[in-house]
């Protein structure tokens, strides 16, 4: 028989099914799928968590069902891997629902990583944390579809189709720079611990210490050690270092000079937001000087004041 004979015999599926059948076969489709046949995305990088969010959710799918379809995959050993709906999911089993509606869409790893992402990004609060792990996901999924180009493109790994660098048409994608975007992804360096503190910067929950990224991403290239060590001081000093504490301690550890007593040292260092404050209303000043007085002037001229007084009453006690 012919090599192109061969080529065009049917295959095994088609003989016993219509065309029309095939075709709806390659369609997306909505079903209803039980929870217990849904597993999460693995490293899935945003927190579900139980907040007043999560409270009208679990509401809203009590009386109306999930109302925008979660997006699965099929996985090869059976059942569905969540992409896009793990809030949804969990509103669902804390509704009592046994289903919930998804879209099934056969998906590469990569795209499956990057619609995850883009999808998770449009909530209303994010992590540092999240974002951290999410860029570097993505950006990473991203570069092995750039090094997988077609025959009719030949652009190397980390360049995009379009002749732009990946960091460069992902900033664009994201709404970050592409400093940002590497300066989040630096948090992933760092211990949970120290990264639990940079996300309190936006929950701000009480007990837990905050921490700004700018000095965070310094630490991040700090050893595990290291951190560790400064953990211990920051807990014990009950505060975290500054963003020229932290270019300090990075220089250290570069230099191989960074041990728990020079943390120490340069964390007993004054910051400039950290020297005490003494305020007067300004109701209380304001009808012994004329209107219009800047504040500094008022100021200097109290302190002055005081200085005479001072003096008066050193004067006195002679």
């Amino acid at each position: 028989m012919a090599k192109n004979n061969v080529a065009n015999l049917l295959s095994v599926d088609s003989l016993f099914t219509t065309q029309a059948e095939r075709d709806e076969a390659q369609r997306e489709t909505v079903r209803d799928i039980p929870l217990e046949e849904i597993s999460g995305f693995p490293n899935h990088p945003f927190k579900v968590r139980m907040d007043a969010s999560m409270t009208e959710l679990v509401d809203s799918v009590k009386q109306y069902g999930v109302l925008v379809p979660a997006l699965v995959r099929p996985k090869p050993e059976g059942g569905y891997e969540m992409v896009a709906g793990h809030r949804r999911l969990t509103a669902s089993e804390l509704a009592g629902k046994a289903t919930i509606s998804c879209i099934v869409r056969d998906l590469t790893d990569d795209e499956a990583v990057i619609i995850m992402v883009d999808s998770n990004l449009q909530r209303e609060q994010i992590l540092p944390s999240e974002k951290a792990f999410a860029y570097k996901m993505k950006l990473d999924a991203m570069k092995r579809q750039a090094g997988r180009p077609s025959k009719e493109n030949s652009s190397p790994v980390g360049i995009d189709f379009r002749g732009k660098q990946t960091l460069d048409v992902m900033a664009e994608e994201v709404g970050d720079s592409r400093n940002q975007i590497h300066r989040f992804i630096r948090l992933t360096h760092l211990i949970p611990d120290i990264l639990d503190m940079v996300d309190n910067s936006v929950l701000k929950e009480k007990g837990v210490l905050q921490m700004a990224l700018r000095p965070a991403v310094e630490l991040s290239y700090l050893s595990e050690n290291e951190q560790k060590s400064l953990l211990e001081t920051m807990e014990s000093e009950d505060c975290t270092p500054s963003h020229a504490q932290a270019i300090k301690m990075r220089q250290f550890s570069q230099e191989g000079k960074l041990n728990p007593d020079v943390i120490l040292s340069i964390m007993k260092e004054e910051k400039p937001n950290q020297v005490e404050q003494f305020k007067i209303p300004r109701e209380r000043i304001s009808k012994y000087f004329p209107p219009g007085t800047p504040a500094q002037k008022m100021e200097d001229t109290i302190v002055k004041a005081l200085e005479l007084y001072r003096k008066r009453q050193r004067d006195m006690a002679r």
